[in-house]
């Protein structure tokens, strides 16, 4: 059985960080590219920044560019996005995906349940 774990999310001030954790089972994660979403209160979800199986790729939404960061550990399993200068626009819920490509309209087959961001302002 796959599953995809987020954790990490939590209340922060504008202009403070957090470290997002995703940590995967159940598959052979490094041949999965990994993605990471965003769902806003009554919007749709979004995509935020997405890594190649073996790390070396990265993609990222305009929005979050040169704040957040993703990286991945092909031997622990999991996957991390540092989120840095947090606006209030950034609160959502984040989820984690895999994918057999990287990249904002690739199809991810597998989804974590979601850990919940929210940044005051």
């Amino acid at each position: 059985q796959v599953q995809l774990v987020e954790s990490g999310g939590r209340s922060v001030q504008a202009g403070g960080s957090l470290r997002l954790s995703c940590a995967a089972s159940g598959l052979s994660f490094r041949k999965y590219a990994l993605g990471w979403f965003r769902q806003a209160p009554g919007k749709e979800r979004e995509f935020v920044t997405a890594i190649s199986r073996g790390g070396a790729g990265t993609t990222y939404a305009d929005s979050v560019k040169g704040r957040f960061s993703v990286s991945r550990d092909n031997v622990k399993n999991t996957a991390s996005l540092e989120m840095n200068s947090l606006r209030p626009e950034d609160t959502a819920v984040y989820y984690c995906a895999a994918g057999s490509d990287w990249g904002p309209t690739s199809r991810y087959d597998y989804w974590g349940q979601g850990t919940q961001v929210t940044v005051s302002s």
